[in-house]
């Protein structure tokens, strides 16, 4: 996990300096900052494991000793401890809380998907949950990670990476022939699959319009809030059309309702549930 996901030294330097602006005044009050210790991070909930790593890194950057640690994407049970690191209570002070704040939240988005994707693989192996690109702002990156942890894939990162089409495209087009929108796409299809070559060719479309994209040669849809009992039928029928088109569910997909979307065949469920989750429960112990 640790090389999965670059998350940058500023980046980490950006998070401390956002828990710690200038000084730790507390620490510096009570004139205990050359005080030698250690502290272990621990959970109060079983969860799966994000950001340790990056824990770690912060850690070395503030002068402390990793003593050990487990990685991301690890089970761990209630009461059970996972990070240890020794030197100055003034720079044990400095790490505790920015730690424990990216432990707690990324671990729940961690713990979040791996019920997800435990729950559609129990229901189907070969259908895998994915991750949209509609993130918190500015957490992307720490996100995308926790999202991995728990055993998803991101599904789109930016639009700069895949090529998805959504009928606000395909109502700005026309083709030589005069036609507009999705029939105006499918005419200029050829055209349009020899300008991304490298890349598949993904729509949007609801049960009419897909079974017209896959005849057209797609090379996957997305269905968007399609119900689980018209999915079924319609991934196999749109199966029988091209047996390789690749079929993904979108739109109100949780952890609760995963293994039935999973059930009906398709290839993968995209969903934005993963990146809100409750805080897991996390503390520290200190030892002099």
């Amino acid at each position: 996990m640790s090389d999965i996901i670059r998350i940058s030294d500023a980046r980490l330097e950006e998070l401390i300096a956002e828990d710690v602006p200038y000084i730790d005044l507390t620490t510096h009050i009570l004139g205990i900052g050359e005080a030698l210790g250690a502290m272990e991070y621990y959970t109060r909930e079983n969860c799966v494991l994000c950001c340790t790593e990056e824990v770690a890194r912060m850690a070395t950057m503030l002068n402390l000793t990793v003593e050990w640690f487990e990685p991301s994407g690890t089970k761990v049970e209630a009461g059970q401890s996972f990070m240890r690191v020794r030197g100055s209570a003034a720079n044990l002070h400095l790490l505790w809380k920015v730690g424990l704040n990216m432990f707690d939240h990324y671990s729940a988005v961690a713990t979040k998907t791996r019920k997800m994707v435990d729950a559609a693989h129990a229901a189907n192996p070969m259908c895998e949950v994915l991750t949209t690109r509609k993130s918190t702002p500015g957490n992307r990156d720490l996100l995308t990670k926790a999202v991995v942890a728990g055993g998803a894939f991101p599904h789109r990162m930016g639009l700069s990476e895949t090529v998805l089409v959504f009928d606000n495209h395909t109502r700005f087009m026309t083709a030589p022939s005069g036609a507009t929108g999705l029939d105006a796409f499918i005419e200029l299809l050829p055209q349009i699959r020899r300008r991304c070559i490298e890349k598949k060719l993904f729509v949007e479309a609801g049960a009419d319009d897909a079974r017209r994209l896959v005849k057209a040669g797609v090379d996957g849809i997305q269905f968007d809030k399609v119900s689980v009992a018209e999915l079924g039928p319609l991934v196999e029928e749109l199966h029988g059309i091209d047996p390789h088109v690749a079929l993904v569910a979108a739109g109100g997909i949780h952890p609760d309702n995963a293994a039935e979307y999973a059930s009906t065949g398709v290839d993968g469920l995209v969903t934005t549930s993963c990146f809100t989750a409750n805080p897991v429960d996390m503390s520290v112990k200190m030892f002099v």
